[in-house]
């Protein structure tokens, strides 16, 4: 049996080892460099040289200190992604127990070749690819390659099959768990060859863009760098016209040029962006990579799994058909609550005997445990009182039906004095179904749970509602299999119980009296439905994608309200149409069904070459490739794989839609308050700017020194962007559509309002030099007089910049307390900078006179008042 070692030898040899292939790592030092090639980042490195060379050392360490700052956490943030092809390596079984030389023996999982012969039981991981030989109710969970919960039966095929594609049932796969029973298998594909290994070659050949915001922050150091170009060379010519040294002139302009760089702008995004990191944990999202924030304010279209991400990932039974009635089960998931109806009426199902024998089934027919923080009771009317949810251990299936009778009361607890099991038959995927021999009082049963299709023709009698054994006609079997087929298409999971009264446990009996079908479905998520339509309003287009059946899919899609207007297509549909067929129709479809992990790298890529922002939620090792291969990736905190969570850019802590949508709203938030603080921090330098340049044209002394500039810059400017950084989102902000992927940073007329405030700054600054000048002050007069005009105009522009639609008038001042205690800080330290003696000599200021004092405050007023105006 299996191969000799020779033979095993020869082809490890060929073959190579059963492990995943290595990734094309990016060392660390090469990851901290690559932090530096942002346009900003560059320019103020420049700035920093030039610091140096004209002197201003405290200039170039507080723009490298800003720079360092940004580098180190952009390093730590990308070389954690790295970790995702390590974690996918790790699931892999370390060792098997394989038959070399007709011996079963327990070898390194790496050294397994093609042809061995392979033993597996529950709890084990599958080490490789393997064509079943021979199974005894063997099921393998296989949700991290198909997404789906539920475990696999698997059984003997044809033993020189050698296709291991997806969702075959006598084909165990790598990576996967045994979750019941035993197996023989024979490896048909190792290592990079098992469908684990597609996934990680899949991985390694996805290669992460910028995101949007990365992209125009880097337009935005473009435009301040050509700024910053363009007032060298305007300063130096002006200069040199008038008959100024060459060289003082160049220094000069350089100096100027520098005082336009916002130097506080990239640590003023770092902070807004840890803030936001910071909010959307406490709403149980955590980020991985920091810019990704942003980029799910952009989001156009979120592709969802189905199972536990809008679906509650518990199979519920949701009704329950006897020959004669139906009853319907409320409560969802694992909850302790719940009530019994028939019709519209809450019912005692003790004296519902069809339906308490079914249940009893349901109990008996199981392997399954449940417990609660309450111990169930029977109620007259049908209900289970308690809060919390159920323990469950073993198949979410018959948890369910334990669940389902604990709501009429029925539980195993109550059944363990008068039933006592004997026998068991248990589930195999070949027969479908399972049996349980019980002694009851002087009576013995047995009890049967499985498919509709193959019980219901080996029932010849039903149990009646007066609990009678009733003989079954033709017309009744026709009916009961048009009702299972109607629950089918409801994407109910159906499983027919009966029982027939038998000396011997003999699992083949025909004479079996059914007593009902029990209709159960992993429910949506009440939070779903709501983010579902949160995301409509916002015009953002949610897609399911599953692995399971298209009916399902549908059904599913319709009760949380993901089908009005969309349509539905399958894997092998989308396998006939080329990228050019499926990027034109796409569109179209909200819900995937029945894909594979290259299907969903497909329709994410489809979704992208369209111009969407594609936000894409996954749990298994199967989502991996199109999570990473999103704009924005998002893992599922409680079910999902290290894998995926390595290989995400956001975790969803509870693994709940919603809360992805509310993290939308953060995003679209955050970039909101980044082009706010742009627009404040812009405004402000030009206003610094014109202000040097324009005294230079017109022949006055140097308006500001280049200490209180920094002043300026990395106080009164630094601590208010911030706190804009903090605003609450606007009240419409889920309304508006998606930005654009290809909008500019400064769409809008953003940077017509940066320029004419930049303007009216400069001017009112310029305005209040030359008029303290004129009444007579000294030069620290003037200077003083410009810096409060300066520094006042800003802070009252900080308020202007809470709203790109609404006028200062119109804002609630206190809408946002830390802009005000920043505004009020910033303004203290003007007021120290001006009348604190020793401060004074270090700013070269002085104390102003009543009239000083007022034309400073005057030139300040008068921007925010013309502005209003126009």
């Amino acid at each position: 049996m299996g191969l000799t070692e020779k033979e095993a030898a020869e082809r490890l040899k060929a073959q190579g080892e059963n492990t995943l292939g290595e990734s094309r790592r990016t060392g660390p030092m090469r990851i901290f460099l690559g932090q530096f090639r942002d346009v900003m980042v560059m320019i103020l490195l420049g700035a920093t040289v030039i610091s140096v060379l004209l002197g201003e050392i405290s200039d170039a360490v507080t723009i490298i200190l800003i720079v360092l700052l940004n580098a180190i956490l952009g390093f730590v943030q990308e070389y954690r992604t790295e970790n995702t092809l390590e974690a996918l390596r790790s699931m892999t079984s370390p060792t098997a127990k394989c038959w070399r030389d007709g011996t079963l023996k327990e070898i390194d999982a790496s050294q397994l070749v093609t042809g061995d012969v392979i033993e597996l039981e529950a709890g084990d991981r599958i080490p490789a690819d393997c064509a079943v030989l021979k199974a005894a109710g063997f099921f393998s969970d296989e949700a991290l390659l198909t997404g789906e919960s539920v475990a696999v039966g698997k059984s003997a095929g044809d033993e020189s099959d050698t296709d291991n594609s997806l969702n075959k049932s006598n084909i165990v796969y790598c990576g996967a768990s045994a979750t019941k029973g035993t197996c023989r298998a024979r490896v048909i594909a190792t290592g990079m060859a098992t469908q684990m290994g597609r996934i990680s070659e899949m991985l390694r050949d996805i290669d992460k863009e910028p995101t949007p915001l990365q992209k125009r922050l880097g337009e935005l150091g473009k435009v301040v760098a050509i700024i910053c170009l363009v007032v060298c060379i305007a300063v130096f010519g002006a200069g040199v016209l008038r008959g100024e040294n060459v060289f003082d002139m160049l220094m000069t302009g350089i100096t100027i040029a520098i005082a336009a760089i916002p130097e506080g702008l990239p640590a003023t995004v770092t902070i807004a962006l840890a803030l936001a990191v910071s909010r959307m944990l406490k709403q149980k999202a955590l980020v991985n990579k920091l810019h990704s924030v942003e980029t799910l304010g952009c989001t156009s279209v979120i592709c969802s799994d189905k199972t536990g991400t809008i679906t509650e990932n518990r199979m519920t039974v949701t009704e329950l058909s006897t020959a004669e009635d139906t009853y319907l089960f409320s409560g969802m998931g694992y909850r302790v609550s719940g009530a019994v109806t028939k019709g519209d009426i809450a019912v005692n199902p003790v004296t519902e005997k069809a339906l308490s024998a079914a249940l009893r089934c349901g109990v008996l027919c199981s392997t399954a445990e449940i417990s609660a923080q309450e111990p169930p009771k029977s109620r007259n009317r049908g209900t289970l009182a308690g809060k919390g949810e159920w323990s469950v251990t073993g198949d979410p299936t018959e948890a369910a039906l334990l669940i389902a009778a604990a709501k009429a009361g029925i539980t195993r607890q109550s059944l363990s004095a008068g039933y006592r099991s004997i026998g068991e038959f248990p589930f195999d995927s070949e027969t479908r179904f399972m049996a349980v021999h019980v002694v009851c009082g002087s009576e013995k049963r047995i009890y049967f749970k499985g498919a509709e299709e193959v019980l219901l023709p080996r029932c010849s009698m039903y149990l009646d509602g007066s609990g009678k054994a009733v003989p079954m006609t033709a017309a009744l079997r026709r009916e009961l299999a048009e009702r299972a087929e109607d629950m089918s298409q409801r994407a109910l999971r159906v499983l027919a119980l009966a029982v027939c009264t038998s000396e011997e446990l003999d699992p083949q009996r025909r004479d079996l009296v059914f007593l009902g079908f029990a209709g159960m479905t992993d429910p949506p998520r009440e939070e779903a439905k709501t983010a579902i339509r949160k995301c409509s309003a916002a015009s953002v287009k949610t897609v399911m994608i599953t692995g399971d059946h298209k009916n399902t899919a549908v059904a599913v899609a319709k009760k949380a309200g993901l089908l009005k207007g969309g349509k539905a297509m399958t894997g092998a549909e989308l396998d006939c149409l080329s990228d050019e067929e499926l990027d034109r129709c796409i569109g179209e479809y909200t819900v995937f069904a029945r894909v594979e992990p290259v299907h969903k790298l497909r329709i994410v890529r489809s979704f992208r070459r369209r111009g969407e922002i594609v936000t894409m939620t996954g749990d298994g090792v199967n989502d991996a490739p199109a999570v990473k291969e999103a704009d924005v990736g998002v893992a599922m905190g409680v079910t999902g794989t290290d894998v995926t969570k390595q290989a995400a850019d956001v975790i969803l802590i509870d693994d709940n839609l919603a809360t992805l949508v509310n993290a939308v709203e953060q995003g679209r938030c955050v970039y909101a308050n980044i082009r706010k603080f742009v627009r404040y921090l812009l405004s402000c330098n030009i206003g610094e700017v014109l202000t040097m340049f324009l005294g230079l044209l017109m022949g006055m002394p140097v308006v500001l020194l280049p200490v209180q500039i920094l002043l300026v810059n990395l106080v009164t400017d630094g601590l208010p962007a911030v706190a804009l950084g903090m605003e609450p989102p606007e009240k419409d902000i889920m309304s508006r559509p998606p930005r654009r992927s290809d909008e500019g940073f400064f769409s809008g007329g953003l940077m017509g309002r940066i320029v004419f405030r930049g303007i009216l700054i400069g001017l009112s600054t310029l305005g209040s030099f030359g008029t303290v000048m004129r009444m007579g002050g000294s030069i620290e007069a003037c200077r003083t007089a410009a810096l409060i005009t300066l520094v006042v105009s800003q802070l009252i522009h900080v308020f202007e910049c809470r709203s790109e639609k609404r006028s200062l008038f119109r804002l609630n001042p206190f809408g946002n307390m830390k802009l005000v205690g920043a505004a009020a800080l910033s303004a203290a330290v003007l007021a120290a900078a001006v009348m604190v003696p020793q401060l004074q000599v270090v700013f070269s200021t002085v104390a102003p006179d009543m009239m000083q004092l007022l034309t400073a405050l005057g030139f300040s007023v008068a921007v925010p008042v013309i502005c209003g105006i126009i």
